[in-house]
C-alpha cells in the first residue's frame, strides 16, 4: 500500500511539472490579484454619456476602435495647458520629426515590422520562461528575462557627459 501511495505521489508531482512546461504563450510577469473584488487599474474614469444633436454625425463603429468617451490624456494635457487638444493628437508629421523620420528609416522600412517583433518576443519569452519550480510556483522572472535589454540611466548619463552632451533632464542619483 505505501508504495502504491509512493507512486501516486511522484505521478502527482511529474504531472504539475509537466503542466507548468505545457505553456503555451510564456508569462513572465506572474503577478495576480488575491481578492475577489474589482481590478481597479482596468477601471478607466470616462466622460459622462452626452445624447449628439444629430446621429447622423456619429462616426461608424468600429470593433477594437476608440469611443468618443474614451479618455484621452494627450488631448486633456494640451487642453488644461491652454491649447488645443486636436492640434495634440493630429497625426500629420510635424516639421521637426521630419529629419528623425528620415535618419531613422534610411536603411528602408519593414512594413511587417509589428508582426516581425511580435515573433521574435514570443521567441525570447519561450527561451527566457524560467524555470520548472518558477513556473509552477508563479515567481516573476520578467526583470531577470530581460535584464540584457535594460539601460543603466546613470552609467548612460555619464557616458553622454563625457561625450559633451548636453543633458537637461536627467534622472535622480541612486540613493
Amino acid at each position: 500500500m505505501q508504495g502504491a501511495l509512493g507512486k501516486m505521489a511522484i505521478f502527482a508531482v511529474a504531472a504539475a511539472m509537466l503542466g507548468a512546461c505545457s505553456q503555451k504563450e510564456p508569462s513572465l510577469m506572474n503577478f495576480r490579484s488575491s481578492g475577489t473584488g474589482p481590478d481597479e487599474f482596468r477601471i478607466l474614469p470616462t466622460r459622462p454619456l452626452e445624447q449628439p444633436e444629430d446621429f447622423r454625425t456619429l462616426p461608424a463603429p468600429t470593433p477594437g476602435g476608440t469611443n468618443l468617451t474614451d479618455p484621452d490624456p494627450i488631448a486633456a494635457a494640451a487642453e488644461a495647458l491652454g491649447g488645443s487638444g486636436a492640434a495634440a493628437t493630429s497625426s500629420p508629421m510635424r516639421a521637426s520629426e521630419r529629419g528623425v523620420v528620415a535618419y531613422a528609416s534610411r536603411y528602408g522600412v519593414a512594413q511587417d515590422i509589428r508582426e516581425t517583433l511580435a515573433a521574435e518576443d514570443l521567441e525570447w519569452r519561450r527561451r527566457h520562461d524560467g524555470r520548472v519550480l518558477e513556473r509552477l510556483f508563479k515567481t516573476s522572472v520578467y526583470f531577470r528575462a530581460y535584464r540584457a535589454m535594460s539601460l543603466d540611466s546613470h552609467a548612460e548619463l555619464e557616458r553622454l557627459r563625457r561625450l559633451g552632451v548636453w543633458t537637461p533632464s536627467a534622472p535622480p542619483p541612486p540613493g
